[in-house]
């Protein structure tokens, strides 16, 4: 399902670039960015049934601190939610310097899944706090999805999933998500290596779309990777790996699996990216 990565995690993660700011008259800032990925990962999972995604997105921000942004990428099988091939993330929020070299950002992602069925979208504020430890950038995050059917356990295991009836209607779930993210620039060169680790926490059945923000309930995930910069344009590969096994997985199946030959799509593999910034 989806992010943030922490709303912008997921970005960050596997489409990774710094946003180059346009100035525009005024006290108003407009960034974005476009880009290539072989596998969208959010918080791990594969949501684009382990294929390529296109993804680009939009962002305005005022000097005060206030922005607003879109993103947008396109899914695949477990990530299309009951019909839906578009992820659409509206994300609302103020980030500001609250001592030298570090600053706090709160927000909401609204994750929307345009032509999907119902009960799909749902909203998860966040809080993310980052600054600078020596020559390195260190953020840190916590994202909370209150109760929603979106985020609700309708299906014990993807048989029940399978007959079409609900094993508890309507059902509601919340979500924790907490993660920290951490890069480096390598002296005298184009090259960025980061890390990021996060924790899952919430529905470990399958919501109404068969799917779950949190599969299992609760899992870790984490990459290492390294950024090469060309202009405006940002090389990206990186390793990413859950502690989700195919055992803890098993009653998800067949929702939880590549629908081209099976395999999980928490697993772990290599993500490539290339995205130009504007």
């Amino acid at each position: 399902m989806k992010k943030i990565l922490a709303a912008g995690l997921a970005c960050i993660v596997l489409a990774p670039a710094s946003l180059h700011a346009q100035e525009v008259p005024g006290p108003v800032t407009v960034s974005g960015s476009v880009a290539l990925v072989s596998d969208y990962r959010f918080r791990g999972v594969s949501q684009t049934d382990k294929k390529l995604a296109v993804q680009g997105g939009i962002t305005v921000s005022h000097e005060s601190g206030l922005y607003g942004s879109v993103w947008a990428s396109n899914l695949a099988g477990w990530g299309t939610f009951g019909g839906s091939n578009t992820e659409l993330d509206l994300v609302g929020g103020f980030k500001k310097e609250v001592a030298s070299g570090v600053s706090v950002d709160v927000g909401l992602t609204w994750y929307m899944y345009p032509g999907g069925s119902p009960n799909t979208d749902f909203a998860e504020p966040y809080v993310k706090v980052s600054g600078a430890m020596g020559p390195a950038n260190l953020l840190v995050g916590v994202a909370y999805a209150p109760k929603q059917e979106a985020l609700g356990r309708w299906y014990l295991s993807g048989a029940s999933y399978a007959t079409g009836i609900p094993d508890k209607f309507n059902a509601k779930s919340d979500n924790l998500y907490v993660w920290a993210d951490a890069s480096a620039g390598i002296p005298n060169t184009p090259l960025t290596v980061k890390g990021h680790v996060g924790y899952s926490d919430g529905n470990d059945g399958l919501g109404p779309n068969g799917t779950s923000v949190a599969p299992t309930g609760k899992y870790f995930d984490w990459l290492v990777g390294a950024d090469y910069a060309l202009g405006p344009v940002t090389v990206g590969v990186a390793y990413v790996d859950t502690d989700i096994s195919k055992a803890e997985s098993a009653y998800l199946q067949p929702n939880f699996s590549s629908t081209r030959n099976g395999s999980s799509i928490a697993g772990s593999t290599v993500v490539f990216s290339l995205t130009a910034a504007f």
